[in-house]
């Protein structure tokens, strides 16, 4: 069997694109500020949150989650449900169909695991032990992993989403064609461990408020001189 290859060994001129990383998260620490790790949900939480944000956006997230919430007591409920009351319940995510089993899903294997609802186990386990863990759940993929790692837990993992996948590909952290799933490790590689909560959301909101997918306001952006993308398009 051929070895995987690792992410690291598709990216040219790593070193080119590692120090771009101080001069990029000063600006960007300048404009959004300092962010220190909080954790506003517990894992089982982040988890199921996860799941129904898979392609759909947060506010859609947030009332199926909430809807989850009101209409089942506990996640012993949530496993036991019927699947159509629980497909109902997190319509609003869409893909109700699909999102309602692979919480069922991951609620038996958590229970199996566990013996109870809770994935506390986890910030026990190596990182690369948890990540795998984690990915091995149905519908489960490096970009949640890293999520609850990290959000949930505080550990060093950096999320990948498509906000920080468009905004690292035209400041030239990533190779125009490296995969998202590979994007997760060659971003840890470039960010110092200690920054990944901070350099993650502030990635994000960059993302939304100036490098916008279609029209990015190059004019006004705080990092443009350290872009590939604007150096290119100027």
């Amino acid at each position: 069997m051929a070895r995987k290859r690792d992410p690291l060994e598709k990216v040219d001129n790593l070193a080119r694109r590692k120090a771009k990383y101080a001069p990029v998260a000063a600006a960007l620490t300048a404009v959004y500020g300092e962010l220190d790790w909080s954790r506003n949900q517990d894992g089982m939480d982040e988890l199921v949150s996860c799941i129904l944000s898979q392609s759909t956006n947060d506010m859609n997230r947030d009332r199926a989650f909430a809807r989850l919430k009101e209409r089942f007591p506990n996640w012993e409920a949530v496993r036991f449900a019927v699947l159509d009351d629980l497909i109902d319940a997190v319509r609003p995510a869409g893909l109700a169909n699909q999102k309602a089993p692979r919480i069922q899903d991951a609620l038996t294997v958590i229970f199996e695991t566990a013996g109870e609802y809770n994935i506390d186990f986890l910030n026990d386990l190596p990182l690369d032990e948890a990540k795998a863990w984690l990915v091995s759940l149905k519908g489960i993929g490096p970009k949640t992993a890293a999520i609850v790692l990290c959000f949930a837990y505080g550990r060093p993992a950096f999320p990948v989403d498509t906000h920080i996948f468009r905004v690292c590909k035209r400041v030239g952290f990533l190779p125009e064609k490296l995969s998202a799933d590979d994007a997760h490790p060659v971003m840890e590689a470039i960010a110092p461990p200690e920054d990944y909560y901070q350099f993650h959301i502030q990635v994000i909101q960059h993302g939304r408020d100036t490098c916008h997918a279609r029209k990015p306001a190059c004019d006004r952006c705080p990092i443009s001189g350290h872009c590939d993308y604007f150096v290119n398009e100027s």
